[in-house]
């Protein structure tokens, strides 16, 4: 398992880092394709100021072809020519959305008045003393516009895939614990079954044999218990079968079966106010979760401590909260108590409280989790249940 989640974590530092170095290197190579036609456009607008300038100062023996050719060329950058007093004379490539001419001028005014704020103007002489001149104000060109914004549509895009990946890399991850889990679980169930039936059988011939050793009735207790434990184990996988039962009744079953097996150093204690609750649920995975809840709180307190189990309902809602007097869980170790393999524990393979947050959020619909823990104190672990 944290072999496998290394190499979820490598990958998805590599996509992530791929994504930054295509996103670096398009940003770079837009950027100089941008600059380079950025200065062709500008010296495409040079020599239509050029030709600008030649038609203001031609006389009746110009040829006039060449210059009216390179001013109609220009079919792209979008070009607004005025006066020295920033009177409009013509425009070109231009989108105006005003209804009449005089909203027009004025609209291609203000966008005049833009361009010259960006500085791309080309002033053009009409006379040979240099004092009157127009000004050609020009804005890049919609191919140019949309190449500057496209390394960030490219960097959404790539974004985008990574998120997608990292997506489908974590809902393999989580496919496959679930065959892990479901086929571990049926091997397990399959595995007991055998010698579970040759103890019930072994247990009745004893019984027969010896009807009145009182020890015949605890094997029978204890296979009974192993019975029920493969049950569990062939519930995994499969949609367990859910039915109104007492609350009550389940958490004195876990109480009776803990106080069994552990130290009378140990308290376990369940409200008073419960006697009426009822929860939809399967009995046998719904046990298996107080139990392993439980266990751990005993492991938590190292033999010596109380747990106190508390439910309140709100008519919708059930709350469950089981609270240890334990070591308590250490903040930054809240969030990995659920994950599969974790534990603080020297012995113990870290799987109770993430096959009881197994049960309780994809069997039962509910939610589990850590509602308080305090170093030194003990933890609390609240479970929700939907009653409707």
């Amino acid at each position: 398992m944290a072999i496998w989640t290394d190499k979820i974590q490598q990958v998805k530092i590599s996509l992530v880092v791929a994504a930054v170095l295509i996103a670096a290197t398009s940003l770079v190579v837009s950027h100089f394709i941008v600059r380079d036609m950025a200065r062709e456009e500008r010296n495409r607008m040079e020599i239509w100021a050029e030709a600008m300038h030649s038609l203001n100062i031609a006389d009746e023996n110009t040829d006039l072809n060449l210059v009216l050719k390179i001013l109609e060329q220009n079919n792209t950058i979008p070009v607004i020519v005025t006066d020295q007093n920033g009177n409009v004379q013509l425009y070109r490539n231009i989108k105006l959305h005003a209804d009449n001419a005089t909203d027009s001028l004025e609209e291609a005014s203000r966008q005049a008045a833009m361009m010259r704020g960006h500085q791309q103007t080309i002033k053009v002489l009409i006379d040979k003393e240099g004092e009157d001149y127009l000004l050609v104000c020009y804005d890049d060109s919609l191919l140019l516009r949309q190449l500057a914004y496209y390394p960030y549509i490219q960097l959404g895009v790539v974004m985008l895939f990574v998120v997608i990946a990292i997506f489908a890399l974590l809902t393999s991850k989580k496919a496959e614990q679930n065959k892990v889990w479901v086929g571990l679980s049926k091997e397990t169930a399959h595995q007991l079954g055998t010698p579970i039936s040759s103890l019930m059988a072994w247990t009745e011939i004893l019984r027969e044999t010896y009807p009145d050793d009182d020890l015949i009735p605890e094997m029978d207790k204890d296979v009974k218990r192993l019975q029920l434990i493969a049950d569990r184990f062939s519930k995994i996988g499969s949609t367990p079968e859910r039915k109104e039962v007492l609350l009550a009744e389940i958490l004195n079953h876990v109480v009776d079966y803990m106080n069994r097996r552990t130290s009378q150093k140990v308290s376990i204690t369940i409200g008073n106010d419960i006697d009426d609750i009822r929860v939809k649920v399967n009995p046998q995975l719904f046990e298996w979760v107080f139990e392993n809840l439980c266990k751990n709180a005993v492991d938590a307190m190292e033999g010596k401590g109380s747990i106190t189990i508390n439910a309140v309902s709100d008519g919708h809602e059930v709350y469950i909260d089981v609270t240890d007097t334990g070591k308590g869980i250490a903040r930054n170790n809240i969030k990995n108590v659920f994950r599969p393999g974790f534990t603080t524990k020297k012995r113990g393979w870290g799987l109770g409280l993430s096959l009881a947050k197994r049960i309780i959020e994809e069997y039962h619909d509910g939610k589990i989790f850590v509602l308080s823990s305090e170093i030194g104190k003990g933890t609390t672990f609240r479970i929700l249940m939907n009653n409707a």
